[in-house]
């Protein structure tokens, strides 16, 4: 989480009169504290990112939630959504429909988004929900606004989107990472496991889990192991679970940032770390995924993971570990090893 304001939340700020006298609740791409200063009536937050939710928990209390759809508490009282739009139009409209499924009608809704995230298509999106108008623009953003006039219907099952990777079922939603196939790391990765087999064995952790997809893949292959998978979104937390359960495997699924709340040492650690958080790039991540993974190995336990190519990965291993292998590369991505 930024502890300084974002570009979105200071669109926000050019308009604090309109929230005095307001019972506001945040939700969507939150990346910084501004909702614990918003001097307003009542201030509630959901969050779908479990490490945003780690950072603002102190100030908010029961006031902040994490999950992957807004509870229904969150809404009494409630008479003004905040919505900061991700980057992801797909997510977008996944999470608004839930929000504005709850929200009572005649509530206050705000959308505020980088330009270049796509907020503008919240005007069509929209169309049919209220009359939406923009307010503001600045600091490369645009904040929208409506009434809401009627309840947007909501149903999770039919969000679910299912895709195959030989005879393993995938299951994802709108927001995950390979939400709709396999992406070329995680790929090349699991290429790279299946010429080295005598690594898979004994407890594995999928760090960064995203739909659980290597997870599900080695543990269709390897039967006698035992998965778990962590990761900060809630969405791939649930499409991690539904992917699990397709393909008859079982496993421990846990919200953690990083390791915060990893416990016991594995034989094997994977993962397709992300570097990005929101649309900046952000090492922050990795770092402490490469730094502190020694203290969750066992003895002569391994990790493996596949980077960008001109991600500074090389000296981070070589720091944490002594050093490290390229099991395989291509012009865009490498596998290492350590």
């Amino acid at each position: 989480m930024n502890s300084a304001t974002t570009p979105a939340s200071q669109v926000i700020e050019r308009h604090l009169e309109e929230f005095t006298d307001s019972k506001v609740l945040f939700a969507g791409d939150l990346q910084d504290d501004f909702p614990a200063y918003l001097t307003a009536k009542a201030v509630k937050v959901h969050t779908t990112q479990f490490h945003y939710y780690q950072g603002l928990h102190k100030k908010l209390g029961e006031n902040i939630r994490f999950g992957l759809l807004p509870v229904a508490d969150l809404f009494n009282d409630t008479d003004t959504l905040i919505y900061y739009w991700p980057k992801s139009k797909a997510e977008a409209q996944f999470q608004l429909s839930a929000l504005l499924n709850q929200l009572s009608k005649g509530s206050r809704v705000f959308i505020v988004g980088e330009n270049r995230s796509g907020v503008r298509s919240v005007e069509t999106m929209l169309a049919d929900f209220g009359r939406i108008q923009k307010v503001d623009t600045a600091r490369r953003c645009s904040l929208y606004h409506f009434e809401a006039e009627s309840r947007l219907a909501f149903d999770l099952k039919e969000w679910w989107q299912t895709y195959q990777i030989d005879d393993v079922t995938i299951k994802s939603l709108p927001g995950v990472f390979s939400a709709q196939h396999l992406d070329v790391g995680s790929e090349l990765l699991l290429s790279a496991l299946q010429e080295k087999p005598e690594i898979i064995r004994g407890q594995i952790l999928d760090l960064g889990c995203g739909a659980g997809v290597l997870a599900s893949v080695i543990g269709t292959a390897h039967q006698d192991v035992t998965l778990t998978l962590t990761d900060v979104s809630a969405a791939a937390l649930a499409a991690s679970e539904a992917t699990l359960k397709a393909n008859g495997l079982t496993g421990s699924i846990i919200a953690s940032d990083v390791f915060s709340h990893v416990e016991g040492k594995f034989d094997l650690i994977i993962s397709n770390p992300p570097f990005h958080d929101g649309r900046e790039t952000n090492y922050t991540a990795v770092e402490s995924l490469i730094r502190d993974a020694k203290k969750h190995l066992t003895i002569n336990g391994k990790i493996c993971l596949v980077a960008n190519s001109f991600l500074p990965y090389p000296d981070l291993l070589d720091r944490a570990f002594g050093r490290h292998q390229v099991l395989v590369q291509t012009n865009k991505f490498k596998v290492y090893l350590a």
